[in-house]
């Protein structure tokens, strides 16, 4: 009966590949030319490995050598954990080098009009191999997917001083809010409007609190919307608002993704701060490569 206390023997992966080297040569100097060792080397290396083992490998013959019982049980394993290291140390490089790996990125709602696409198409150009899965949510939900690595980068926004703990954030770029009003509203066409100008007009928002929309850094000023549409989508808001059902704002970034029967007017900057939108990623778990390659995508895909 065997001890409660014995312990698998300790074999090193390098005496496993001398030692394969041996067995399929039949020879302890054409393993060693093959290896590029010398043959006392050899010799070193299966003495320890018959020395962890607990019995002999090879019979050390006039012409060569012979596997003995025990070294023909551990032949198959050691081939087994020699194709297992080398898978390993195949699919280490593929990370490394791009050719494997996956990036989750998430952004917010805008972002995905246009940025998130730009830099998805270019990085796919580059690293066709690396799988990229998109998720969408406001920054706050985001963030926290970050710090909790369910994200690897996330695209997130704010006005003012950023106040994502944990993260590190890449400024990107700044994102104007810009007035939506219907192709044939009386201030379609203006070179600016204030918001006074459009205090009397009805609001699509994607909430009933301007609190909770990109109103409110302009409830400070004493500016009071009537919002008498609530719609989540940005889509489903430009339609609303080409129906001459109400003005809503949009951000610069879904500029592109405006149907021609809607007007865009700037706003006046003073009034509606511009929020600044950033790439996060956790400052406390490692990058992978995959996750720095697809960072340097979105500062490119966000310059001119």
């Amino acid at each position: 009966m065997s001890s409660p206390h014995t312990s698998v023997p300790d074999l090193p992966a390098a005496a496993l590949r001398v030692f394969t080297e041996v067995a399929r040569l039949g020879s302890f100097t054409a393993a060693a030319r093959e290896l590029g060792y010398t043959q006392s080397a050899v010799s070193r290396q299966i003495a320890s490995l018959e020395a962890a083992a607990g019995a002999p490998l090879v019979d050390r013959l006039p012409r060569g050598v012979r596997l003995t019982a025990a070294g023909h049980a551990l032949l198959p394993h050691a081939d087994a954990v020699l194709g297992r290291l080398a898978a390993a140390r195949r699919d280490l490089t593929a990370l490394r080098e791009l050719t494997a790996g996956r990036v989750r990125a998430g952004a917010f709602a805008t972002a995905q009009a246009w940025l998130l696409p730009r830099a998805y198409a270019a990085f796919r150009t580059r690293h066709p191999a690396v799988a990229v899965t998109v998720r969408e949510g406001p920054s706050h939900r985001l963030a926290a997917a970050v710090l909790t690595g369910d994200l690897d980068v996330a695209v997130v926004s704010t006005t003012g001083s950023p106040d994502f703990e944990g993260l590190d954030l890449v400024r990107l770029l700044e994102d104007p809010m810009l007035l939506a009003l219907p192709a044939g509203h009386r201030l379609a066409g203006r070179a600016e409007v204030a918001l006074a100008d459009v205090a009397d007009e009805a609001w699509v928002a994607s909430s009933p609190r301007a609190e909770d929309t990109l109103l409110a850094p302009a409830l400070s000023g004493g500016f009071r919307p009537r919002v008498t549409l609530v719609v989540a989508d940005w889509l489903a808001k430009l339609g609303f608002v080409a129906q001459g059902l109400g003005v809503t704002l949009l951000p610069s970034l879904a500029v592109g993704a405006v149907r021609p029967d809607v007007a865009l007017v700037p706003l006046r900057p003073d009034e509606l701060p511009v929020r600044t939108v950033y790439a996060a990623t956790c400052r406390d778990l490692h990058r992978t490569a995959a996750a720095a390659a697809f960072l340097d995508v979105l500062r490119q895909s966000a310059g001119p």
